[in-house]
């Protein structure tokens, strides 16, 4: 469980401390105080993704990001007295579509933190989940062979299983689950889903359609849609991202997750024959598609019903046809379980975190 020492961070901390202490708390925020924790500001996860995609060294101290938050609505931090009651400091997050209210005292040391949440509890988000349980796992032969890779077991319970207490605790309780190989087992496992708190609808694919196509079997809706792979292990903040859709006016958002490979060799830049310079074993850096997406029930339109269609076919129509596609960086935890390897690691991380609880 969180303490408050996990939200608070001073301003020459590095941005990466910071990704690490919303890492911990899991509540999307930091509050920047100085040694005696009187409050300097507020940095949340959104401020830092924004900072990850404008290419900040993530080195840097998180008083840069202060500065940025300047210009914003509200570039100060809102705050109240740590003895409000309930009802003020959920009136105070509507008036200002925040999630969270530093508590002060009336030195104004950060005493604690308010939560939605934890006012509200059953605050559902307004949208649905599609997860793509299909697949057949070839990469994962032969523990793929009787059964589908979505429901190998990480730890003592299978992937599926977890991706939907995700989900569940996130507020989403409307799930369909697409499925093909061996889709009866899944169905099986999870039947309407009320043993697991949320409402299973199954798309059953004839045959496999892609990573796209079964979204056009979905009933009509004016509420975005999330889409997530049934081979992903993440502690990604849904709402985080829902929000950050919403702020972009998003026509589908885009997970990604920031890809770091290291040349094993001197790199040689040139200018026709003449060496221009040489690199020494380079660090590039790029962001990977991490199969999680938030799109509008607006774009379904353009995904052929009962065919094959992947979701990089639907990037590509949309791009071409200058509709808004934005990226969403991941700083927290997030696995594909594609490889044998990638499995290994899904087992040592998962014993590792019971470890630390």
């Amino acid at each position: 469980m969180s303490t408050l020492t996990d939200f608070l961070v001073t301003p020459e901390k590095s941005i990466r401390e910071a990704i690490s202490k919303i890492d911990r708390n899991t509540k999307g925020i930091v509050l920047i105080v100085d040694d005696s924790a009187h409050l300097i500001g507020t940095i949340t996860d959104g401020d830092i993704r924004r900072a990850i995609l404008s290419g900040y060294d993530l080195s840097s101290p998180v008083s840069l990001l202060l500065k940025e938050r300047e210009s914003s609505p509200y570039p100060k931090p809102v705050t109240a007295q740590v003895d409000t009651v309930k009802s003020e400091l959920l009136a105070l997050m509507n008036t200002h579509g925040i999630r969270q209210v530093p508590l002060l005292d009336e030195d104004g040391h950060v005493v604690d933190i308010a939560f939605l949440t934890d006012i509200v509890k059953e605050y559902e988000l307004p949208l649905s989940a599609l997860v793509m349980a299909g697949g057949f796992g070839k990469r994962l032969h032969p523990l793929t062979e009787k059964v589908p890779k979505p429901m190998l077991p990480v730890g003592d319970r299978p992937i599926l299983e977890l991706i939907i207490e995700q989900l569940k605790n996130s507020g989403i309780h409307r799930v369909n689950l697409a499925v093909y190989y061996k889709g009866d087992m899944i169905e099986e496992h999870f039947g309407s889903g009320e043993d697991f708190g949320v409402e299973i609808d199954y798309i059953k694919e004839e045959e496999p359609l892609g990573t796209a196509g079964a979204l056009g079997f979905l009933d009509s809706t004016d509420e975005p849609v999330l889409i997530i792979n049934g081979d992903i292990l993440t502690k990604i903040d849904f709402r985080s991202m829902l929000r950050f859709h919403k702020e972009q006016r998003s026509e589908l958002t885009v997970a990604v997750s920031k890809y770091d490979y290291r040349v094993p060799y001197g790199v040689l830049e040139c200018d026709g024959p003449k060496i221009k310079q040489i690199l020494e074993k380079p660090l590039y850096s790029f962001f990977v598609n991490a199969g999680i997406y938030l799109l509008q029930s607006s774009v379904v339109q353009y995904i052929p019903r009962g065919k094959h269609f992947d979701m990089t076919d639907l990037i590509e129509i949309l791009i071409q046809k200058k509709h808004t596609v934005v990226s969403f960086p991941i700083v927290e935890y997030w696995l594909d379980i594609g490889q044998p390897d990638d499995y290994k690691r899904a087992q040592r991380d998962i014993k590792k975190e019971k470890k630390g609880r």
